[in-house]
């Protein structure tokens, strides 16, 4: 029982996903991805991540440069449905059914992202630095149920062999867990003119991972009882890491219909512990302490990504695209194995279209569907996911010829997940979580050629 408690703990060390994307991946570095989606085949400034290729066939040669700013704000719901022990009748354990609700909060007040590029005739340099990963905080102030739960039943069965059993009712618990993961993403890379209609890039980028993850457990018998201590549990772990990232792309321009793919090939990632507090009750051995403790390392590599995309001009006014993503997530390494767990990789769809109202203000909306072939097995309290489809709209001002600002609002909707077993977080009794989220963004960036 102590040793799955110290795993439950350990959990933590989980990414914190605020943007659209993978587990460990942003796909929205800029708003003109919030207000349109599918921009993988667009042909401008933002493309320095979304289209790297078709930077080649921008018309003005020079500089082009784009700041970014979003916000980002998530929850996260459990509604814990389980069996926990209540006391001894007739010398067996009797039951009780706990019915609980746990709310967590993800929040990105502010983040910034850069895009820039020079182009001169057929040749364009470009670079961006944005948190291509993570990028919040997350935090739940009255813990988790793998827990709560897993606490209860621990002290039941120690108390019952002890020969004074203590059920949930005189058992009170004091529990918090905070966590912030942010992965830094410098970008470099060169794209080449081939032809009139064809175009291609290759370049790389720099990822650095910081994480912190705070979080203490404190069970007491009620007050009525006595309010002696049970059992107490500290974690306070911060990470680092990093890896490098290559990507290539190409881009082939047929007149109104511009087609375009982009490959991001896996990122070996380990981050290693710096653990200045991991309390846990005595007995532990030492080879469940070791993967958490100061110094070691675990796997989080940065799955493949594929982009395929296709826009299309109707009219001169209106544009169209359409896109694909797709994360190799079953081949990117997670502690433990985690990936292996789940069903495939995250498949993505996107759509958008874009409509010059008039020749200072274009208009625009999209939409994405991600699946990411989840399973009871992958699913855990501190890291859960949800498949969801997202709506952006927004809008683009033109002050200028040289100057203009994207405007944008993106909001995702999730379907809940609920995950049922014969043994709840290695309690032995029945019990059922479901898993809700909710998440908007806001974001605006400001270009300007010269």
């Amino acid at each position: 029982m102590r040793k799955k408690l110290l795993i439950s703990a350990a959990a933590l060390i989980v990414s914190i996903p605020t943007f659209a994307g993978d587990y460990l991946t942003n796909t929205n570095q800029h708003a003109a991805f919030l207000r349109m989606v599918a921009r993988g085949a667009s042909i401008d400034v933002d493309g320095v991540y979304s289209n790297p290729a078709g930077l080649a066939f921008l018309e003005r040669d020079g500089f082009h440069l784009s700041l970014t700013g979003q916000s980002a704000y998530q929850t996260r719901g459990i509604h814990a449905n389980y069996t926990t022990f209540k006391g001894i009748s007739n010398g067996k354990p009797e039951l009780m059914n706990a019915n609980e609700y746990y709310e967590g909060t993800a929040s990105a007040p502010f983040i910034p992202s850069f895009q820039g590029l020079y182009k001169k005739g057929d040749w364009t340099i470009s670079a961006g630095f944005a948190i291509t990963g993570g990028g919040g905080k997350a935090s739940f102030d009255n813990g988790l149920p793998m827990f709560n739960s897993l606490v209860k039943a621990g002290i039941f069965q120690q108390s019952v062999a002890a020969g004074q059993p203590i059920g949930a009712e005189m058992v009170t618990i004091n529990s918090a867990l905070d966590g912030t993961q942010y992965i830094y993403g410098a970008q470099l890379g060169i794209s080449y003119k081939i032809n009139d209609w064809l175009s291609a890039y290759v370049g790389g980028r720099m990822n650095y991972v910081k994480s912190s993850y705070e979080g203490y457990l404190k069970a007491n018998l009620i007050k009525e009882l006595g309010g002696a201590e049970l059992m107490t549990m500290d974690l306070d772990c911060q990470q680092s890491g990093w890896g490098v990232t290559p990507i290539l792309g190409i881009d082939a321009k047929l007149g109104k219909l511009n087609l375009a793919a982009k490959y991001e090939f896996k990122t070996n990632l380990n981050i290693e512990n710096k653990t200045n507090t991991l309390n846990v009750p005595a007995g532990i051995p030492d080879e469940v302490i070791k993967p958490y403790a100061d110094g070691e390392q675990t796997p989080s590599d940065i799955p493949s990504f594929l982009s395929v995309a296709a826009q299309y001009e109707i009219l001169p006014t209106l544009r169209a695209s359409v896109e694909y993503h797709f994360f190799d997530d079953k081949h990117a390494g997670m502690l433990n194995n985690r990936q292996k767990t789940l069903k495939h990789g995250t498949h993505e769809y996107l759509a958008g279209v874009e409509w010059d109202v008039i020749k200072r203000l274009t208009v625009s909306g999209g939409f994405q569907k991600t699946n990411y072939g989840l399973s009871d097995d992958f699913q855990t309290d501190t890291s859960f996911y949800c498949d969801s489809y997202s709506i952006g709209f927004g809008a683009r001002v033109h002050f200028t010829q040289s100057l203009n600002m994207d405007i944008a609002y993106f909001w995702t909707n999730y379907s809940d997940y609920t995950k049922s077993t014969d043994d709840y977080n290695g309690t032995k009794v029945p019990g059922t979580d479901t898993y809700s989220r909710t998440n908007k963004v806001f974001g605006l960036s400001l270009n300007y050629m010269f």
